[in-house]
This record gives C-alpha cells, structure tokens and sequence, in this order.
C-alpha cells in the first residue's frame, strides 16, 4: 500500500552544514510512527520539513504518491506541539476555531468541536477561558483542536514533555485509544521510549540528523544498539504504566501535584 507520507533523499542544510540527511522515510495510513532520539538528535527538523514548514535543499516530500505543496499539507494535517498554543476566548470555540478556517458554519464547528471536548474529557471545559487551563487542560484542547478537523495526518512534536508525571499518563493513554478508535496517521516526535512504545506501531532511531535504526516498535525498543543512541534512560515513571494498563497509579503523597494543577 502506498504510504501516506514519504521523504524520498531528503537533506537540509544551515550554515554549510548538513543538518539532516534522510535517503527515505515513510509513515503508513492508519499507523503511528515515532521518531526517537535525544535532544537535538534533529526529530523536530524531520517534522518540520515533513510539513514543508522548512524547504528541504535536495529531495522530495510526497503526500499520497505526489510531491507535496505547502496548501495541501496544511489541509491535510494538523499539529499539536510541546506547548499549548491558545486563542483568546472559550475552550469550545478554540477546538472550533480550525473547522472554522476549514470552511463549516459556526453551528457545524461547535458541534462538532463539542463532540471531541467530550472524547478527551474536558467537555465540562467548555464555557472556560481557554487561557485559565492548566497546562494538562490546554494540551488536551490542542489535541481535541487538532483532531477535530479529521486530519489525514497528524504531527505530534513532543505534545507531553511539558505535563506533569500524572496527566502526561493520563493523557498518553487517551490518545492512544483515540488514534486506535479512529485510525488516524500519526507522526511523533520524542525523547522518550516509553511514550513512542505506548504509541507507536513503528520506529525510527533519529541521531545526529541520520537515521540509525528503523522497524517495528517491538524490535527497536529490544535492540541494545538501537537504544544507544536514544541517550539516557528517558523512562516515564510507574505512573505512566499503570495507566497504559488501567490501573490508577501509585503517586508518593510527596509527589503528588496540587489540585490546582490536577487536570481531570
């Protein structure tokens, strides 16, 4: 079948370097790929010249078997990045906001917005200002933004690494049953191997800007060479697992996060 993304001999370069350097990568419809590797390993320039948010100097990018433009891509994904980026005014009319620019009427955008507040949990959300969430609350309006406007593709770029042990778990698991439920194409960018096995069907090992090790998340994640070059252990703690696996985690009351800052 053929993939709905694909970078075919890509390069980039900044400065007289070559920053990135990618013969070939795919992502398939309906799978997650992750790309996995540690801080400036060059994950966010894939994404980024992915979405042709950066030109890449030599290759191609193809969506769907075509060389991609910068319109098609922007209609055809959404992305949701490491900080929540908020409009003013409500939750509801946030999640709204991209079926707007999409061309639905207001009536067709709230409902549909409505829909997926509920689906990530935070319909009762829906009347606050957008801007007095906490950061748990606004990932989860960024995503429900993003995945509102049924996307062929969906750009994640380290959407977690800012949240709390507790709701980055909870929100983890809740994107995982949603991608699943409606078989959404994803591509992840991550340090974090524990987020790309609780997400990802497939693997791609980033370092250096090169691609050192790609295939299934189960081969990647038992293979010692591949693991030497995503650094460090970047393990989620207990709390992560447990939720992955339905059972409410076990938080040190030391750790525990404030009511204030709990997300629902």
């Amino acid at each position: 079948m053929t993939p709905l993304l694909e970078l075919r001999d890509v390069t980039v370069d900044r400065g007289g370097h070559t920053i990135l350097d990618v013969p070939h990568f795919e992502v398939a419809r309906d799978q997650t790929v992750a790309v996995l590797g540690p801080n400036g390993a060059g994950k966010s320039t894939l994404l980024r010249t992915a979405a042709l948010l950066i030109r890449p100097t030599t290759g191609q990018v193809l969506l769907d078997a075509r060389q991609a433009d910068e319109p098609a891509l922007r209609t055809a994904s959404a992305a949701v990045l490491q900080r929540p980026l908020l409009r003013r005014g409500t939750v509801l009319d946030n999640v709204a906001s991209g079926l707007r620019f999409r061309g639905r009427t207001r009536a067709q955008a709230r409902e549909q917005a409505q829909s997926w507040l509920e689906q990530l949990g935070i319909a009762h959300l829906a009347t606050r200002d957008a801007r007095s969430l906490s950061g748990g609350e606004g990932q989860r309006v960024s995503i429900a933004r993003a995945l509102a406007t049924t996307p062929q593709l969906l750009l994640l770029d380290e959407p977690f690494a800012a949240l709390d042990e507790t709701s980055r778990a909870r929100l983890i698991a809740d994107v995982r049953n949603l991608l699943a439920t409606h078989q959404i194409t994803t591509l992840h960018v991550t340090h974090d191997r524990r987020e790309a096995a609780a997400l990802a069907h497939h693997i791609i090992v980033l370092n250096g800007g090169r691609i050192q090790a790609e295939g299934t998340t189960t081969d990647i994640l038992n293979d010692p060479a591949a693991a030497a070059h995503i650094g460090g252990d970047s393990l989620l703690d207990d709390a992560l697992a447990a939720h992955l696996h339905n059972r409410p985690p076990s938080v040190p009351k030391h750790r525990r996060p404030p009511p204030s800052t709990a997300d629902p």
